[in-house]
């Protein structure tokens, strides 16, 4: 455990894996496995090129990006269906994808995490490690690890997190990022967070 997290507390640090595990777990994996069950792969890259979620809404997270920019990387991601479909594992479709996406005005980090994560789940490719973007980076730096990485190892982790899987720890960085700034250890967090996957 690092010096800022011991500072925050293993209790703070369990209460926040239960917090999830017990509040947001469930509707996150509910639309993990909604891509992964999309009748073809094309079809779940157009689910994740237009930030569409289950219920035919737009992701919070992609709500400010434009339509055309949307629609120019669902064009780019569909070419590269076959390389996609080639990956081996997650580091591979993420560096394909944000390749093609990321020269897109408006398109960042985040939008490159995010479609990644949602088509992996089409292709069962899941992150081995902790991704890291602007949410995330400020609840790995809080937890006093190395915010400018692109990625952590779950090893680097408080031990209170490494019982979730890494895209788990990615949304709690991302979700809890202002409690594990400013809380201390008799500090509660939110009980019932209005955000699921880090929406």
């Amino acid at each position: 455990m690092t010096n800022r997290s011991a500072h925050i507390g293993r209790a703070m640090l369990n209460a926040i894996s239960r917090t999830y595990i017990r509040k947001i777990r469930p509707r996150a994996q509910a639309e993990i496995d909604w891509f992964a069950h999309q009748p073809s792969l094309d079809a779940a890259i157009e689910k994740a090129a237009l930030a569409v979620n289950s219920r035919g809404k737009r992701y919070s997270h992609q709500r400010r990006l434009t339509k055309a920019a949307l629609r120019e990387a669902l064009g780019n991601l569909l070419e590269e269906s076959d390389a996609m479909e080639q990956a081996r594992d997650f580091d591979t479709l993420f560096r394909l994808i944000s390749a093609v996406v990321k020269p897109i005005h408006g398109i960042g980090e985040l939008y490159v995490y995010d479609t990644s994560l949602r088509i992996g789940a089409k292709l069962n490719l899941f992150p081995i490690r902790v991704y890291l973007h602007a949410g995330t980076k400020v609840g790995a730096r809080a937890l006093g690890l190395d915010g400018s990485a692109a990625t952590l190892r779950v090893s680097a982790l408080p031990r209170e997190f490494r019982t979730l899987e890494p895209h788990e720890v990615e949304d709690v960085l991302c979700i809890f990022k202002d409690e594990l700034k400013t809380t201390t250890a008799a500090t509660k967090p939110r009980d019932s967070p209005k955000r699921s996957w880090c929406y």
